[in-house]
């Protein structure tokens, strides 16, 4: 975002902030033509296409998207699943079936349940919640790393999707935006620092999000469409 705000695209274009949740809802309903929305999202969606070269990913740990609890995860008969993401309640059944080889009951989320993670009950803390949770529980499996270690490839978990094909000039445009914008992120989370007492802002920046959308990224995407249509 700060990117693209520092470019002619935020004065020629309308640039909106929303939850992922929100911006998702807008894109299947066309009312906006471009958003950085969870990957997930494309089986919905009748027409779809992955635009720049910039993503939310990970080549290994990724730090926000983890299942925490007390009790070892194959002893666990109980996930609770975070709502703020379908990328990640998919990607947590197709590891916990596939890679894991666990068939545990899965409920939704509710208030305070990051804080009751006991007793063969784990759960998926996605975002903030989960950088924050770090330390506090005996078991925590990193999805990005488990991923990793299932299929040998980097994760995306969201991505810039466009319900229609945009003009090319533009699509250079928002790549040179993006580019600009990653370029400045150690800069960009030194101004967070203050915000996340107790987490490696400058770390979970650098070393555990991956920004570009490469070969080995647009394949582990791939896998990852195939396997979740069966959730």
């Amino acid at each position: 975002m700060h990117g693209l705000q520092q470019s002619d695209i935020a004065t020629q274009h309308q640039l909106i902030v929303e939850s992922p949740s929100n911006i998702a809802g807008m894109l299947l309903r066309c009312e906006i033509d471009l958003g950085l929305v969870p990957v997930f999202i494309v089986h919905q969606m009748p027409e779809h296409h992955v635009v720049t070269d910039y993503c939310i990913g990970s080549e290994d740990k990724v730090g926000s998207v983890c299942l925490f609890s007390d009790t070892p995860l194959e002893e666990c008969d109980t996930v609770v699943l975070d709502g703020e993401s379908r990328t990640s309640v998919a990607l947590t059944k197709v590891l916990l079936k596939r890679h894991f080889k666990l068939s545990p009951r899965f409920v939704p989320s509710y208030t305070g349940y990051e804080n009751e993670l006991t007793n063969g009950k784990a759960g998926l803390v996605i975002g903030d919640r989960a950088l924050m949770l770090q330390g506090r529980y005996k078991h925590v499996y990193d999805l990005g790393t488990a991923w990793k270690k299932f299929t040998r490839l980097p994760f995306v978990y969201a991505a810039w999707i466009s319900n229609k094909k945009l003009d090319d000039d533009f699509v250079q445009q928002f790549n040179a935006a993006c580019a600009n914008g990653v370029a400045q992120r150690e800069a960009l989370a030194d101004g967070l620092v203050k915000y996340y007492q107790g987490v490696d802002v400058k770390g979970y920046f650098t070393d555990c999000i991956s920004y570009e959308l490469d070969e080995r990224k647009r394949e582990g995407l791939k896998l990852f469409l195939e396997y979740s249509k069966e959730v």
